[in-house]
């Protein structure tokens, strides 16, 4: 599976306090290779980004003289690092692969450099090309660009079109998620295939990721403008009380254990009719050795009471603000998030291991058109009309996130949370006693958010 990250960490429960705690890693110094400027890269590591590193000398070293020391470590692992460091702003790693979550927290505390300057200056990197929602998920409340994409994704509905037509179903071009609930119970069945395959799996980038988008679609919020707690709102008891029972009537079996990995594997061995979930995933839909390649339409994510309900994530670029090469930091995410990049990885190892999902010119390109023909066209609307990162419900709210929470708390308030609407859709609880329960912790890490957590 080679691009964008199929799983985002089941948790993150250290970030509110690794925001915030000294470390012991490193001293900020270091040397250059054979005279030669060096600077170093903190990533997560997954394949594109040990593509990245494969390919750094040969493409970007060659033609700049910067040598790059890169540390790639698991999302946990790498986000652990990369808070403890940037909390201590001494400079230890010029460069960090940030997320559209860390980007409002690090920019609020001033950990990372703003990039507008450098963008502006650099004739060739096209801040334009960047998808603008992607622009929006790493601009900070300042206004100012605090990381370059390097690949992002949205979200979309997958379904087997052989198995609508075996029952005489047809998918609608925009569906709502009530429309999506009738297809599930019509088709649930056909062939041994369940009708729909969701995440259960406790996680905040497991199934929290779909439930958000649904909770806003729905029109609920975490918070209202007063920082309120709502997790035992109406709307927010409706949504997830729909996608519980969504999930238990016509999902997969064992739903409670399955993350992105396990329905992603249940799709592509035939055994669901629908699946929502990641844009990225459809590379590995349609490869070799997957029993539906050729039979799945895709369509945009399912909404309800607003236009647009998909998500959105990327990993980017970002410098930290104390590093001492700035310059040399920004030679490297120019090339690492530009167009020559996609093309040199499209034509060394395929247009299918071009990194994705965040310049809208890939999409205009032949050669990715043809790699990506079942499925580009509706990549490309997934990403572009994703939900807007500061506004992707019905109402206002003071937070920026579409699936979840701009504030460092949420990564432990997420994965607790997560779990509880896990434990429901395994029946061992209540919907209502799920969110009584995460209201509870939700209103605590606010608490401890506005008393200067941050």
């Amino acid at each position: 599976m080679k691009r964008l990250l199929l799983i985002r960490a089941a948790t993150a429960a250290a970030l509110a306090a690794a925001l915030v705690v000294s470390g012991c890693q490193g001293t900020g110094v270091r040397s250059s290779r054979e005279g030669k400027e060096s600077i170093r890269v903190l990533a997560v590591a997954n394949p594109q980004m040990e593509t990245l590193k494969q390919y750094t000398k040969k493409y970007f070293t060659s033609r700049t003289g910067v040598t790059v020391d890169y540390t790639l470590l698991p999302e946990n692992e790498a986000r652990e690092r990369m808070n403890r460091e940037f909390a201590r702003q001494d400079g230890t790693y010029d460069v960090a692969s940030v997320s559209a979550y860390e980007v409002p927290i690090y920019s609020r505390n001033h950990w990372l450099a703003p990039l507008d300057s450098y963008s502006k200056a650099d004739r060739t990197f096209d801040q334009k090309d960047i998808f603008p929602s992607l622009n929006t998920a790493v601009t900070g409340a300042d206004g100012k660009i605090y990381a370059e994409p390097f690949y992002g994704e949205g979200s979309f509905l997958m379904y087997r079109k052989d198995l609508f037509r075996k029952t005489g179903l047809t998918m609608p071009r925009d569906p709502t998620w009530k429309q999506v609930a009738s297809l599930a119970a019509k088709i649930d069945g056909t062939d041994g295939a369940s009708g729909i395959c969701l995440r259960g799996l406790p996680g905040w980038g497991q199934n929290l990721a779909p439930i958000n988008t649904v909770v806003n679609t729905f029109g609920g919020t975490w918070y209202d403008m007063q920082w309120n707690a709502k997790l035992t709102s109406p709307e927010f008891t409706k949504a997830i009380q729909f996608y519980v029972d969504l999930v238990r009537k016509y999902g997969e079996p064992g739903a409670a254990r399955s993350g992105v990995l396990e329905i992603l594997a249940d799709f592509s061995q035939g055994k669901c009719a629908m699946m929502y979930d990641a844009s990225s995933l459809a590379t590995s839909i349609e490869a070799d050795g997957s029993t539906v390649k050729g039979k799945v339409g895709y369509v945009p994510a399912p909404h309800e009471e607003t236009r647009r309900a998909g998500w959105l994530w990327t990993w980017a670029w970002g410098i930290e603000n104390a590093s001492k090469k700035k310059d040399a930091a920004w030679k490297f995410i120019s090339w690492a998030s530009s167009k020559q990049y996609q093309e040199q990885i499209g034509d060394t190892l395929g247009w299918n291991e071009a990194p994705a999902g965040s310049r809208q010119s890939l999409y205009s390109n032949p050669n990715y058109q043809r790699a990506a023909a079942a499925w580009y066209r509706q990549e490309y609307a997934a990403v572009k009309n994703s939900a807007d990162p500061k506004n992707p419900g019905v109402g206002p709210r003071p937070y920026q996130g579409i699936s979840f929470v701009g504030i460092p708390q949420f990564a432990d308030l997420g994965t607790k949370v997560s779990a509880q609407i896990s434990a429901a859709i395994a029946g061992k609880k209540s919907v209502r006693t799920a969110l009584q329960i995460s209201q509870k912790l939700a209103q605590d890490a606010v608490a401890d958010y506005r008393t200067g957590g941050r």
